[in-house]
């Protein structure tokens, strides 16, 4: 039975504290002693500041011009760049976790990162309230910079199964950049912990779907798509496959649709005009929008 008295002694311990972690108990005593309210004496930096990092993330928006519009493009696309982190851990943690044949841990992550692919769509709500002439009263400031150029999109990609090393040169001028994105090429993708599971679980996968050059882009294969097929016909069977086949193509769609309405954003802002980073703007994005991740999933349902 916990005691929640609090003398002077236990309240001036407390505040001392304030910055350290709490266990359960700890905060039964925090709420007695605020009598339910917030507490708003810290004797120092503020905790949720501190935690968050608040004055240092506040610091970054540094508008190069006075246009209206320049903040909603820069802070949204900060906080797209902090998602495709948030994306490339989730997408890291699930391929891991299918490779110790937890299916499903793998799926409660995937239900979580479809959350954060939902949020990075709508990120595209604010920029699209942005008028081309809005846009324009900026855009020089940009210089060659391009969205194209983000690392973290870049590293988010590559663990998803998109292996592309020529775009990782980009980021050569970076060291510690360039080597974090050396290691996700090297390394297998999300997909290809898919398909080394359904190898494990006796379909046929062929061999060089388990081991083989981590770094070269994957090429689709009749013999995976039959193996998906195999999980799809046979679902009762494969139960957990077949749940995570459909999960990985909902996170599948759910970035198609970020590329998508990528594509209506530059059009609606730019029209055919070419695109910052060398790209030939709405053309270049309706390629990349075109691409499906998890390629042979697609496939399987023209077979079924």
């Amino acid at each position: 039975m916990i005691n929640f008295e609090l003398d002077g002694t236990a309240a001036i311990a407390m505040e001392a504290r304030l910055n350290e972690p709490l266990t359960e108990d700890a905060r039964n005593l925090r709420a007695l002693s605020s009598e339910g309210g917030p507490i708003l004496e810290f004797g120092g930096e503020n905790p949720f500041v501190s935690y968050v990092a608040s004055n240092a993330l506040l610091s970054l928006q540094n508008p190069r011009t006075e246009s209206a519009g320049e903040p909603s493009f820069l802070i949204t696309s900060q906080v797209m760049e902090l998602q495709f982190k948030l994306a490339s851990i989730e997408v890291a943690r699930t391929r891991d976790l299918l490779d110790v044949d937890d299916v499903g841990a793998a799926l409660w992550t995937l239900r979580r990162l479809r959350h954060v692919y939902s949020s990075l769509s709508s990120s595209w709500d604010v920029l699209s309230t942005l008028s081309p002439a809005e846009y324009g009263e900026f855009r020089d400031q940009l210089g060659e910079g391009s969205g194209f150029q983000s690392y973290m999109y870049r590293e988010m990609e590559f663990v998803l199964g998109n292996k592309n090393p020529a775009l990782a040169e980009a980021h050569s001028g970076d060291a510690q950049v360039y080597r974090r994105l050396q290691q996700r090429l090297s390394e297998p993708s999300l997909y290809d912990a898919a398909l080394r599971l359904l190898w494990r679980r006796g379909l046929p996968v062929p061999d060089d779907c388990v081991e083989r050059d981590w770094s070269v882009p994957y090429l689709e294969q009749e013999a995976v798509v039959e193996a998906w097929r195999t999980v799809y016909v046979e679902r009762d069977k494969h139960r957990d496959l077949y749940l995570l086949a459909e999960a990985l193509v909902d996170l599948a769609h759910d970035i198609a649709r970020w590329r998508s309405l990528h594509l209506l954003t530059a059009e609606r802002l730019l029209g055919a005009k070419v695109g910052t980073g060398g790209t030939t703007g709405a053309d270049w994005l309706r390629r990349v929008a075109d691409h499906r991740f998890f390629p042979e999933l697609w496939m399987t349902r023209t077979r079924l």
